[in-house]
């Protein structure tokens, strides 16, 4: 240790215990001056006591008699920079359910309209759907409403089932293309085969051909033209 910081260890030469300075140590510079352990009638410092000196150095000491050793210092330890807290997981949407349409949903429903070529006010949707109660408009869900469909049974005479039409669906345009639509088909059809409905038809305008892409890909076959007329 006294080498490495460029001192020099002296030793007592008494070679007899209990005589003179035997066991004793001493420390100097590199240029012979005493530091420790040296008294008027020989050395006077314990091995511990030398061991104690040469650890307790003060850093300006110590880098003094690295260089003279011809060591460098040790370099210094960066200190980690604390981890990043890792973001909050998003929360997940609630979940979609499709129900019967309540009173409470007619400004929702309305507003959806709105974006389409048919106007009704929240007060028209109300007045209108107690003449509906048995067959309910049904509405989807996800913590809002965000897409209806409308629905009727029609009893015929040339068929020995009732035909189901789905009238009009309708999703909210930033919920498209996330199974809205489906569900809300799936929901009336359903209701459809619960009526006794062998056969269910659904109306499309012509210049809607990403809808007439939608009926078809749930399994909607295109079968004749539709004709209207106002009364």
């Amino acid at each position: 240790m006294a080498a490495n910081r460029g001192l020099k260890l002296v030793a007592s030469r008494v070679r007899t215990p209990g005589k003179g300075d035997y066991g004793r140590y001493g420390l100097t510079d590199a240029a012979g001056a005493k530091l420790i352990g040296f008294g008027r009638s020989g050395l006077t410092a314990t091995a511990e006591e030398i061991e104690a000196y040469l650890h307790k150095g003060a850093a300006a000491d110590w880098k003094t008699s690295l260089r003279a050793a011809g060591a460098k210092a040790p370099p210094r330890r960066r200190k980690r920079a604390p981890p990043r807290p890792e973001p909050e997981p998003e929360p997940e949407p609630p979940p979609l359910a499709v129900r019967a349409a309540r009173p409470a949903d007619a400004g929702a429903i309305a507003a959806l309209l709105a974006k389409t070529r048919f106007e009704a006010t929240e007060a028209d949707i109300a007045g209108r759907l107690p003449g509906l109660r048995k067959e309910p408009p049904l509405v989807a869900t996800r913590g809002a409403v965000i897409g209806f469909v409308t629905w009727h049974v029609t009893p015929v005479l040339h068929r020995p089932t009732p035909v189901g039409r789905i009238t009009m669906l309708e999703v909210a345009e930033d919920e498209r293309r996330h199974g809205v639509g489906r569900a809300l088909v799936e929901a009336a059809l359903e209701r459809l085969r619960a009526k006794g409905c062998g056969l269910v038809e659904v109306t499309s305008n012509a210049e809607l051909s990403g809808a007439h892409a939608f009926y078809r890909k749930l399994g909607f076959e295109r079968t004749s033209y539709r004709f209207a007329k106002e009364l």
